[in-house]
């Protein structure tokens, strides 16, 4: 059995217990410390998972030894500058979703590990989950024929506090940045970037976008009817229609769930399967066989993806 990767995780946010929870569920990964800006969090946080070492500052962390890989797991305005300290101190790096605020950071990203040779990916843990795993498997088989449509929503009810990290613009506060990235993977996953998009976009209460609907176009034809919303709590399914059959996920889309294979002709099959704890511990096996492979980015999750859906966040925000 390979030797875990050795993690350390910047910040001690709620994402960030996720992660540090579903590491148990994992054989190819550990986390040996963490860093905070203040010790009394980084303390709190490594009491709670055992974590023997911990700093007070995210330069002790990527400076730290020990550390074999860095977990971003700070608010989007801080994305940026917290994995380029990581890479510039030679540390392959996972980054939470969304990547950054921007496709501009995004790409300043992408060439920093690049210039470096170091491995970075988008820690978009859907991607690597049992069912979208075979979700991909059945599209690349030509099981679907042609994908004509994919639809899917992601929707959740928050109380309009305006302290709230989803509300607050100094915090990157955006429903499409928390939700919105969920539905726009997916339909990046399957049918790419798209050439033409229209986006209907209304802010919430603190003026940062509370709600959009967007309707992707692309050269062969297909399209994708995707939205979110930070008001409500939605179905937060999917469905990818192809011309031979079609896939419906069960909601949550996005997390352990399972679906539904449905021909043209009406016959269903169904595909359920079993996953520990969140699901993120998946991402981390996919991580340590990209570096054990010595790539620098994950075929699954490639960094070109990541700007380009980036860049086609930053076009619905235009319509706020």
């Amino acid at each position: 059995m390979a030797t875990p990767i050795r993690w350390g995780i910047i910040g001690t946010g709620r994402i960030a217990h996720t992660f540090a929870s579903d590491m148990h569920f994992t054989t190819e990964g550990v986390v040996v410390a963490v860093g905070s800006r203040s010790s009394e969090s980084a303390d709190r946080f490594a009491d709670e998972y055992g974590i023997v070492r911990r700093h007070d500052s995210y330069e002790g962390l990527v400076t730290d030894p020990e550390v074999e890989a860095v977990y971003v797991a700070t608010p989007h305005p801080m994305h940026h500058a917290n994995a380029l300290l990581a890479l510039e101190h030679g540390k392959p790096v996972l980054v939470e979703k969304a990547f950054t605020m921007n496709s501009s950071e995004a790409r300043e990203l992408v060439a920093a590990a690049r210039a470096n040779g170091l491995f970075l990916m988008e820690a978009m843990w859907t991607r690597f989950l049992p069912h979208v795993v075979a979700i991909r498997g059945l599209i690349a088989q030509g099981t679907l024929g042609d994908i004509v449509a994919v639809e899917a929503d992601h929707g959740k009810w928050f109380e309009q506090d305006p302290g709230s990290r989803l509300f607050a613009p100094e915090l990157g506060g955006s429903a499409l940045l928390d939700l919105g990235i969920y539905p726009i993977s997916f339909a990046s996953m399957v049918l790419g970037a798209p050439d033409r998009l229209v986006a209907m976009v209304d802010p919430a209460f603190s003026g940062v976008d509370g709600q959009a609907s967007m309707l992707f176009g692309y050269a062969g034809g297909a399209q994708a009817i995707l939205s979110c919303t930070s008001s409500a709590r939605t179905a937060t399914r999917a469905c990818i229609s192809g011309t031979r059959a079609r896939i419906e996920i069960d909601g949550d889309f996005y997390a352990p769930t399972s679906f539904s294979l449905i021909t043209r002709a009406g016959e269903v099959q169904e595909f359920e399967f079993v996953t520990e704890g969140r699901g993120l511990q998946y991402q981390v096996g996919e991580v340590a066989r990209c570096l054990r492979a010595g790539l620098t980015e994950s075929p699954a999750m490639p960094l070109d993806e990541t700007v380009a859906i980036m860049e086609t966040m930053d076009q619905v925000l235009t319509h706020l």
